[in-house]
């Protein structure tokens, strides 16, 4: 199918172009994370869930303190912060576990950077729906039954390191919206529409606009 081939190829071109350009960013950013927080320079976080449900080990650059995932579950002191974590759709705008660091590099979306390398290796692509933990959408299926068969369709494509929602400034909505647009993007996907949304990346990473 022409589709599949350009946009692996697409997928392909593009993150080997995003890590020669951003790898001085990420040296710089290995290097600020931990010396404001020595501990791993990626975080060490769950799998998510990729294409047909295959879950994989989603590449990001560390923007909490160490242990920060299993800390939130396990550690008496987050016990409200785990309770607003999952009423808010699992995003926190105010999380006390993020660094100075961190802030920034989510802000404009540098934490994302070694996801390039999930698209190499055909986890992900460039542009696609969210990549989700399993629990997640588990956990939100029971909150809003309504979006189990949006579900199914955004499970069929690849989660991209960009998509709809993000550049469209509305990461803050809740998770019937977010995978209302994921769906949506699953259903129309093509090539412009993928082009579409590269176009609008940079700028969202610039303005930092609806990031957490």
């Amino acid at each position: 199918m022409f589709y599949e081939f350009a946009k692996r190829t697409i997928d392909i071109i593009g993150s080997l172009v995003g890590l020669v350009v951003f790898f001085p960013v990420c040296v710089i950013a290995a290097i600020a994370i931990e010396l404001e927080s020595p501990g791993p320079v990626l975080a060490d976080t769950p799998k998510r869930s990729g294409k047909n449900g295959k879950q994989f080990r989603l590449l990001k650059f560390r923007s909490m303190i160490p242990n920060a995932h299993n800390l939130l579950h396990s550690d008496p002191r987050f016990k409200k912060l785990l309770e607003e974590y999952k009423k808010s759709s699992y995003k926190l705008h105010d999380d006390p576990r993020v660094t100075k660091v961190g802030k920034f590099i989510r802000k404009h979306s540098i934490d994302e950077i070694p996801q390039f390398l999930n698209v190499l290796r055909g986890e992900m692509s460039l542009v696609g729906p969210r990549a989700y933990y399993p629990f997640e959408l588990e956990e939100q299926q029971k909150k809003y039954p309504h979006t189990k068969k949006l579900v199914e369709e955004v499970l069929k494509v690849k989660p991209g390191i960009t998509g709809e929602w993000q550049v469209s400034g509305r990461s803050e909505i809740n998770f019937d919206k977010r995978i209302e647009m994921d769906a949506n993007y699953a259903r129309k996907k093509s090539i412009s529409y993928d082009m579409m949304i590269i176009a609008k990346t940079p700028l969202a990473m610039i303005t930092g606009k609806g990031a957490i």
